[in-house]
This record gives C-alpha cells, sequence and structure tokens, in this order.
C-alpha cells in the first residue's frame, strides 16, 4: 500500500472557510481537516480565536488550549467591519465549498454576508451555523458556551453525587457533541450535493445538541414522566454499573447483564451472590442496589485495581481504573493505540496533541499543519487564491483590513 503522504484523502479539493472561534465550530473544521479539507481558519485582526489566550498553560505566550482543536489549518487575518475585508470573504466564497461560523444567528447577514447572500455568490455553498440556542425563539439571541447548555439542556442536574449539588462534565462534551454532529451533517450535505449540484444551509446549536445527547434519560422522562436523579458513577437502570473502591483507588465494574453479574460474582469468588434468586434479573438487582454495592464494596476493598484488572479482565467482565491525566498517556492501550501527534510549532517549537480516533484502510487522517499563529497564511491566501499583488497586500495590512 503506498505511504500516507502519497495516498488521496477523504477530502482532498474541498476548502472550508472557518470563521468559528471557541471549541464546537473549531473542532468540527478540525475533523475535516484531519480528512484533508483544506480549512483557511478566518480571525480578526489583532486577538484572533479567543482560545489563542485561554491560559495558563501557555508555551510561548500561545495559549496551548488553542493547540487542541486548530491542527491542519491556515489562520488568515480579515476585518469583517471593513468593506473591504468583507469583499475579501465574498471573493474567498466562490473558491469554497463550505463555510463554518458560529456567531449569533443573523450577525453575518447584517453585515451583507448571510446565507441567501453568499449562496447568490456560491450557489454549491454549504453554510453551516452553530448557535447557542438556535436560529429562532426566546433565547436565540443569548450568548451560548458549553457550560450554559449543560445546564438548560439538563445535563448537569443529572451530574453529580445523589447527595451534592449539580456538576459540570470535565471537558466541553457539549461542544464536542455538536462538532460532531455538525461536521456529519456537512459531510451528509457535500454527498447531497453530488447528487442536486446545490448546496444548503445547515443549522444546529449547543442546546438541539445537548437535548438529542440526554439519550435514555430523555425517554424516561417523555414516556414514563420520571424525573431523573443524580447518580455519581453508577446508572439509573443497571447494577453493578459505577467505580467501587479499591485498596489503591477507584474502579470501574460495567456488569450490564445477567450472565456478566453472574462471572462478576465468581470472579469475584462471591458465589453465592451469583446463586441468589434475589439477584438474579437486572429489575431484582436494581430493587436491592444498596445490598449489592456494600457486599461488592467490602470484597472489592481488599485488593489494588491491577490486581482485580488482573483476574476480571479474562473473565470479560468490562473493567477499568479511573485514571489521573498521567496515568491515561501511560497506560499500556493508549500507548499501543499512539494516541499522541508531535508536531512543530512556528513559533512554540515542538508541541504534542491528541490524533483523530479515527483510521481509514485506504485513506490517511494524518498531521499536517500544526495549530498556526495568528494570520500566518493570509499573504499565501491573498496570492495564491485570489490573485492579490505583494503592493496590494501591504496596502490592506496597513489599513487594518488583514
Amino acid at each position: 500500500m503506498p505511504e500516507a503522504g502519497t495516498r488521496h484523502r477523504l477530502l482532498d479539493g474541498v476548502r472550508v472557510l472557518d470563521l468559528s472561534r471557541i471549541i464546537a465550530g473549531p473542532f468540527c473544521s478540525q475533523i475535516l481537516g484531519d480528512m484533508g479539507a483544506d480549512v483557511i481558519k478566518v480571525e480578526q485582526p489583532g486577538g484572533g480565536d479567543e482560545t489563542r489566550t485561554w491560559g495558563p498553560p501557555f508555551a510561548d505566550g500561545e495559549a496551548v488550549y488553542f493547540f487542541c482543536v486548530n491542527r491542519n489549518k491556515r489562520s488568515v487575518t480579515l476585518n469583517l467591519k471593513d468593506s473591504r475585508g468583507r469583499e475579501i470573504l465574498r471573493e474567498l466564497v466562490k473558491r469554497s465549498d463550505i463555510l463554518l461560523e458560529n456567531f449569533k444567528p443573523g450577525t453575518l447577514a447584517k453585515l451583507g454576508l448571510g446565507y441567501e447572500t453568499l449562496r447568490r455568490a456560491n450557489p454549491r455553498l454549504i453554510y453551516c451555523a452553530i448557535s447557542g440556542f438556535g436560529r429562532t425563539g426566546p433565547y436565540a439571541e443569548r450568548g451560548g458556551f458549553d457550560v450554559i447548555a449543560q445546564a438548560v439542556g439538563g445535563l448537569m442536574g443529572i451530574t453529580g453525587e445523589p447527595d451534592g449539588p449539580p456538576v459540570k462534565v470535565g471537558v466541553a462534551m457539549t461542544d464536542i457533541a455538536t462538532a460532531l454532529y455538525a461536521h456529519g451533517a456537512i459531510l451528509a450535505a457535500l454527498y447531497a450535493r453530488e447528487r442536486t449540484g446545490v448546496g444548503q444551509r445547515i443549522d444546529t446549536s449547543l442546546l438541539e445538541t445537548q437535548i438529542a445527547a440526554l439519550i435514555n434519560i430523555a425517554s424516561s422522562y417523555l414516556n414514563g414522566g420520571e424525573l431523573p436523579k443524580k447518580w455519581g458513577t453508577a446508572h439509573t437502570s443497571i447494577v453493578p454499573y459505577q467505580a467501587f473502591r479499591t485498596e489503591d483507588g477507584y474502579l470501574i465494574l460495567g456488569g450490564a447483564t445477567d450472565r456478566l453479574w453472574v462471572k462478576l460474582c465468581e470472579a469475584l469468588e462471591l458465589p453465592s451472590l451469583a446463586r441468589d434468586p434475589a439477584y438474579a434479573t437486572n429489575e431484582q438487582r436494581v430493587r436491592h442496589r444498596e445490598d449489592i454495592v456494600r457486599l461488592l464494596e467490602e470484597r472489592l476493598v481488599t485488593k489494588t485495581r491491577a490486581e482485580w484488572e488482573a483476574i476480571l479482565a479474562p473473565t470479560g467482565v468490562p473493567c477499568g481504573a479511573i485514571n489521573r491525566m498521567d496515568e491515561v498517556f501511560s497506560d499500556p492501550q493508549v500507548r499501543h493505540l499512539d494516541m499522541v501527534l508531535e508536531a512543530i510549532h512556528p513559533r512554540t517549537g515542538p508541541i504534542r496533541m491528541v490524533r483523530n480516533p479515527v483510521t481509514f484502510s485506504e485513506t490517511p487522517v494524518d498531521l499536517r499543519q500544526p495549530p498556526p499563529r495568528l494570520g500566518e497564511h493570509t499573504e499565501e491566501v491573498l496570492r495564491d487564491l485570489l490573485g492579490f499583488s505583494a503592493a496590494h497586500i501591504r496596502e490592506l495590512q496597513a489599513a487594518g483590513v488583514v
């Protein structure tokens, strides 16, 4: 098979104008970039994406936060408040396949850069707008961040210990899920365009994504009227399915089926539990949750996490240590999966990032470009895509347009 550098990538020839900032939009465009798209990140001169300053930690003045969702992109600075900047964007739209933005609804339309205007310039354009709360409605004009969507969308209300306050999920999962929905929608729109010849507008929001991500919790409420509780690491409908204390830390057990329950009891040398008819089905185990958790905890605290993993893994009972971050990246399976990419950043030197978790048999998903410096590719893009002369670019720079 040819080397990765000589094979065609999934999205070779596809160009993305990414006007988004923070996490959801940039993570979406990074996935497209990983798949081979030419992603041009359009940023405001002088500051750019806010995450460039979200630290510590910093690497030579650049927040490493920015690195996590901005590889495989070129950075262009463009002042969209200036008519010349808006005209440059329109020209770039004519040469692009996708535009991604996460401004408040209506912001770009007020600048003459809304979907209806841009699709006249390029009928094949796929325009994806990510908002906090949706394109219309009583909350449409509100600013939206991941933590707000977690709160309004119910995630924080079901996260945390039963007797504790609501808890934010440790990473921006609503942003991440929105990026994944948006990236899938963009790929579907590209496929549809192959049949119809025209692009379309895509709308999604953090709130809509968070509601969709409630899955079984939403189903239980909508169909049974059940107000969900906070369960910590436990599961409302499955026992045992939670963290247990061991001699040296916490271990997660996933005894999600009756067959796994029997195997778990045998591995823990608790055969009487496996034979007890009161615990024979998951429905019965849910009713006897407190008794089961107490009995398992008494046994599990007698050995270390590693000892229990060595005992349980051969039986097929799902289990895993609750790792600190240093333990995550030293875990033998994580190391085997080669999850860490290394690159040379033009300003900070060597940096490390987590790779795209998907691999394809025939098309590479790889690192071609480290996260860019602000405006690093402005001259290159204006020259190569729009044919601007060096003198014209200098004039635009002097005027603060780029």
